[in-house]
């Protein structure tokens, strides 16, 4: 399971030309998975994401958790963060965890961060979806269940 989190000042997730969902301050996550992923990765991943604190203070040092800034997240299922590019040019996808297995954990990972506390904003999972965000910072991190939670 990867997961690339964005400090945000706002995002927003648009399908079929419509805002679907949309947060304010928070975080932007683009969450993957792959084959052997389960629910425990999601529960480990999700108390990692609620615990972090990288929102800066007032001395500009990242020591601010979600919670300390009234922050929301908007999760974004995003397969193809797990593309292969190694044998050539187009991205082979076979690292990727089949739909449905995947749905269920991103579902399950969602709610996950809800049991955490956390205001979650979701996009449709499969969806044609247009994400825009601000980044600030711009600040973002890369979170590998493989590196995280051994």
């Amino acid at each position: 399971m990867k997961i690339i989190l964005q400090n945000v000042i706002d995002a927003s997730c648009n399908i079929e030309g419509k805002i679907y969902s949309k947060i304010d301050k928070g975080y932007l996550l683009l969450v993957s998975f792959t084959n052997g992923d389960n629910f425990e990765k999601c529960v480990g991943l999700a108390r990692k994401i609620a615990k972090l604190r990288v929102f800066q203070d007032e001395n500009g040092k990242t020591n601010l958790s979600i919670f300390d800034v009234d922050g929301e997240i908007l999760s974004i299922s995003q397969f193809t963060i797990y593309g292969d590019l190694k044998g050539g040019n187009r991205p082979s996808f076979t690292n990727c965890l089949n739909y449905n297995e995947a749905k269920d954990l991103y579902l399950k990972f969602n709610e996950c961060l809800r049991q955490e506390g956390l205001n979650v904003y979701e996009g449709i999972f499969g969806a044609d979806m247009k994400i825009t965000f601000t980044n600030d910072g711009p600040f973002t991190l890369i979170l590998d269940s493989e590196e995280l939670l051994k």
